[in-house]
């Protein structure tokens, strides 16, 4: 007998053409590759406080969802550089950029996981009531986060005792007493990726998707104001505030 079929909570889902990569490609942006010691950077050919805002800042983001360089390059490091230099302009523009941040996320792909955290981590702090301008819109952010906050991280007891019995090897986890030990759901159990012989270089190039989910929540929390645990807490229950705590 064949059981249930896996549900994909974790599966990557496709990628659709961007409207960036399309902009890019017919030379709409006023950008350029180039290349110094340091690595490569954008050359923007106007100064970017000059840009408008509520047209380039959206396709940016859009950008998030690109795997291949340049356009992944240019997406990220232009979001970065617009955030820097926005000031003001930043705050009207937050209702524009909630789907390509929701559409990012859903792709469920480690490496846009990663920079679509960072840029949240960016956005929080760069301009004034932008956190708070995002309280409303955690619906769409933070279910995806909520899927992979234990990734590398703690998992609960009961979904291993669930996913273990399904596959019926209960007898496995009395054999190694961790039936016995289990007293409810807020029993925890580390569960880590395992590199084997190899070196885990994923925290110290800041890749390892739970440390960058956690970071982003304390930064939503303590930009948010008031509201913003509350509102974290109903999508991620399993989170614990950084303030009061």
């Amino acid at each position: 007998v064949r059981g249930p079929p896996l549900a994909g909570a974790f599966k990557e889902r496709p990628t659709k053409p961007t409207a960036f990569r399309k902009f890019y490609e017919r030379g709409d942006f006023p950008i350029a590759l180039e290349h110094d010691t340091k690595g490569n950077k954008i050359a923007w050919k106007v100064e970017i406080e000059k840009l408008d805002y509520h047209y380039y800042l959206p396709l940016f983001f859009d950008g998030l969802c690109e795997m291949t360089f340049p356009c992944e390059f240019f997406a990220r490091q232009g979001i970065h550089d617009m955030l820097e230099h926005g000031g003001n302009k930043i705050l009207p523009v937050i209702p524009q950029l909630i789907i390509p941040i929701k559409n990012a996320l859903s792709l469920r792909n480690r490496q846009v996981l990663c920079v679509t955290l960072k840029v949240l981590q960016h956005l929080v702090v760069s301009a004034d009531m932008v956190g708070e301008a995002l309280v409303p819109y955690y619906r769409q952010i933070l279910p995806v986060l909520n899927i992979f906050k234990n990734m590398n991280g703690e998992l609960s007891l009961q979904t291993l005792c669930l996913s273990t019995l399904k596959r019926g090897i209960c007898c496995y986890l009395k054999h190694l007493s961790l039936w016995s030990s289990y007293t409810g759901p807020s029993q925890t159990c580390r569960k880590y990726a395992n590199p084997r012989d190899g070196i885990d270089y994923s925290q110290q190039k800041r890749e390892n998707i739970g440390d960058l989910i956690q970071e982003t929540l304390e930064a939503f929390e303590r930009c948010g104001g008031e509201t913003a645990y509350i509102n974290i807490k109903y999508m991620i229950p399993t989170y614990q505030s950084c303030i009061l705590n």
